[in-house]
């Protein structure tokens, strides 16, 4: 980790942000600039929240990285790699290397977002008090969703074996500025990264304004801390909890599902159903799921392609089996075909389907019936109403609606499904920890079969 902390603290001095001069020709090299001076002014800690979103949307974190991760590492040849980037092709074969350039690339990359997070946590007193509240629950949103999706893909999943004995990730909730040997940090278990993670999407949930239907979805809100902790809980199991956060997203009414399928993704993104996304621009940002899902026609590689196996899996009429596009006899989803359309990270119809899945496992009906949610999907896209329903059948549901979205892996690991012949516990659906940070870090513990 230490050559991670070396890459980061340099940059997130940089990045904290330097006031100008009067004299913009008098500017001092960046590199020279003060910590006590680059986090001086509210605005400075403001610019820094902004430099950690713009962590946040790297392609290598939530603008694809641990998306397609998840996606090609659960599958079970529902798409095939048919790129040239070994590195991904290592993912999609569970052959993963600690070398692995793609992987250590998603873990530098969410070190230095939650490096800047901390920063921005160090100097709330220094924020104007008017904005204190929204900026420290902006803060705590990307820290604490960030190392959600470290803990899943680094960590065993909870509840296989002990979640206190199991390590997660280095746990690291202070500025790194300066780095030393106190810098080598050993993993935290899993138990503490999910405290960590759960304190801090919760503290954000207090602190985040109310979510209005105009809200930009690329900012936190409250609506969308409320959606990560139903999925935090939801990979707990802990099926009350994560109903009532999913519930309590559904009654704000400040998100709603879009009447059509493709409306979800037809603005880039852009639609009322998104609680959360990563924005991307022409001018900033990488949308690396448009990189690996579209063909070269819509400005990607088109290296992930659907196979009849996931196809057969929808009924006849279903809108969403024929939501893709064909290039060079090939198919693809048409979920990412704009270049620099924003990233979907969470929306409204995994709220209905994670309600419908934990009333239906507790034998509840909390803001609605099972079978009314899983409704909601399935006649959007064209198919008759279910008259009863099974928990099978709204995991499948589940897996048809968001399909390709980066839910992948978790979901087969929480309902303890296998990949293929390898079980939810496979060794080998665990990323190792880089090599760069086991050979400077000698506190890292490499995950067993690496």
């Amino acid at each position: 980790m230490l050559k991670m902390l070396k890459h980061i603290a340099p940059f997130a001095l940089i990045l904290l942000g330097a006031s100008a001069c009067d004299n913009k020709l008098d500017v001092a090299p960046t590199q020279t600039i003060d910590e006590n001076l680059a986090l001086a002014t509210s605005q400075d800690v403001k610019v820094t929240l902004t430099g950690a979103y713009d962590g946040l949307g790297s392609g290598n974190v939530l603008a694809g990285g641990f998306q397609f991760t998840s996606e090609l590492l659960g599958d079970d040849r529902e798409v095939v790699f048919g790129g040239t980037f070994t590195t991904l092709d290592e993912i999609w074969r569970k052959t993963v290397t600690p070398g692995n350039t793609q992987t250590t690339a998603t873990w530098m990359s969410s070190y230095a977002a939650i490096n800047r997070a901390n920063n921005v946590l160090s100097a709330l007193s220094i924020v104007d008090e008017a904005d204190r509240a929204q900026v420290e629950g902006e803060a705590r949103f990307i820290r604490g969703i960030i190392y959600f999706e470290l803990v899943k893909l680094w960590g065993k999943a909870w509840g296989d074996g002990d979640n206190n004995a199991n390590p997660g990730v280095p746990l690291v909730t202070t500025p790194t500025r300066v780095v030393t040997d106190e810098d080598n940090r050993p993993r935290a278990s899993v138990q503490a990264i999910y405290a960590q993670v759960i304190e801090d999407l919760t503290k954000a949930e207090t602190l985040l304004p109310a979510t209005d239907a105009g809200d930009d979805a690329s900012r936190a809100t409250r609506d969308a801390a409320s959606a990560m902790l139903s999925r935090v809980y939801l990979m707990q199991g802990n099926y009350a909890l994560a109903r009532d956060a999913a519930n309590k997203v559904i009654q704000s009414g400040a998100r709603e599902l879009e009447a059509s399928f493709a409306d979800v993704f037809a603005t880039g993104g852009e639609s009322n159903e998104m609680i959360f996304r990563v924005a991307v621009s022409d001018q900033d940002g990488t949308n690396s799921m448009n990189t690996y899902y579209a063909p070269a026609t819509f400005q990607g590689r088109g290296d992930i392609r659907i196979q009849t196996k996931h196809t057969d899996l929808y009924e006849a009429g279903d809108v969403r089996k024929t939501f893709t596009t064909t290039a060079s006899n090939r198919l693809f989803t048409r979920k990412f075909l704009d270049q620099f359309g924003d990233v979907p990270v969470v929306r409204m119809a995994e709220m209905y389907l994670t309600r419908a899945e934990c009333n239906q496992r507790l034998g509840t009906s909390v803001g609605a019936t099972p079978l009314a949610d899983v409704n909601v999907t399935r006649t959007r896209a064209g198919l008759a109403a279910l008259g009863t329903v099974t928990l099978a059948a709204i995991l499948k549901e589940r897996h048809l609606e968001l399909a390709f979205e980066g839910n992948n892996l978790d979901d087969l690991k929480r309902t303890r499904a296998s990949v293929g012949t390898k079980p939810f516990s496979d060794n080998f659906l665990v990323l190792p920890i880089p090599q760069r940070e086991t050979d400077t870090n000698k506190s890292l513990a490499q995950n067993p079969g690496y």
